[in-house]
């Protein structure tokens, strides 16, 4: 049996499967950029879908959804104040992703399921194709909370404090210069930034150091010891970073809401946009390994 952290903010295929019925929880599934009409093939059963992208950001600014728009997603998925939602995705940082952005406009009672869609597939738990009808809701909008949020200005203001720790979850082609998009087949050209490597100071964390195989979050200790390992320790200030920040909510989740850690926030700019700020400093280790000219 593989073991995995126990926690208030996840929830086992097992009790999601008991819970179907549940009137008072919403079960969401949040595309994601590689697969994003895999939902409409098969879904768990009264799962709502949202499009990570048009769901969740605005419609025309870089920025997350508006409280407004966000408390009409509530209603269309038929979500009140005392709904839990329950989160989940083919790939485990666009459930992150939502819980985060769902905290941040104060919709504070939302779960991850733990393994995710894959999990709930490979133990063969029912699926079906059938859309839900949904009662739409009443969601009046709550005051945002964006203390889990920095910014590049703030992010530069503390490059060289030593109370902060800087935690880059992109694969170690990202982190040391070589590419700027993971190395997968959505990314038919290596795009996102001008400039390729890492704000300085950041110390590499590749996010699949949280999970089992089985798409399960790793026990407690397991998952404190990658923190300890970079000096993300729970007296600092721990802020994460990726290449759009879907993985950069991984890192806080698990340090926020696993660990327990107090003082944590995502930068939601990350590397697309760090990588093409004029005047901002990078780390580019590929151009300082390359091969030496003769003198």
């Amino acid at each position: 049996m593989i073991n995995t952290v126990q926690s208030e903010k996840l929830v086992s295929t097992a009790w999601l499967e008991e819970s179907l019925d549940d009137p008072f929880i919403r079960i969401v599934e949040v595309s994601d950029m590689r697969d994003p009409r895999v939902y409409f093939e098969a879904h768990i059963p009264g799962a709502v879908y949202w499009p990570w992208q048009k769901s969740l950001w605005h419609p025309t600014d870089r920025e997350f959804v508006s409280p407004t728009d966000f408390a009409k997603l509530m209603e269309r998925s038929g979500i009140k104040h005392d709904t839990t939602i329950i989160l989940y995705s083919n790939f485990a940082q666009f459930s992150t992703y939502a819980f985060w952005i769902c905290s941040m406009r104060g919709h504070y009672n939302a779960k991850i399921l733990n393994g995710g869609r894959g999990l709930w597939v490979n133990e063969d738990r029912r699926m079906i194709q059938e859309i839900p009808e949904i009662k739409p809701t009443k969601y009046p909008v709550r005051a945002i909370d964006e203390t889990s949020r920095i910014g590049r200005k703030e992010v530069l203001a503390g490059l060289n404090n030593p109370d902060r720790v800087l935690l880059d979850l992109r694969t170690v082609e990202e982190f040391i210069g070589e590419r700027v998009s993971p190395k997968i087949a959505i990314f038919k050209v290596d795009s996102g930034a001008y400039r390729k490597g890492h704000i300085p100071g950041a110390q590499h964390l590749f996010w699949e150091e949280f999970f089992n195989e089985n798409g399960t979050y790793k026990p407690l200790k397991e998952l404190q010891d990658a923190f300890d390992k970079r000096g993300a320790t729970s007296d600092k200030e721990i802020i994460t970073s990726c290449r759009l920040s879907h993985r950069a909510s991984m890192g806080w989740f698990v340090a926020k809401h696993l660990l327990g850690y107090r003082r944590v926030k995502a930068y939601d700019g990350s590397w697309t946009e760090w990588g093409n700020i004029v005047g901002y400093p990078i780390v580019n280790e590929s151009l300082e390994k390359g091969p030496k000219t003769k003198s």
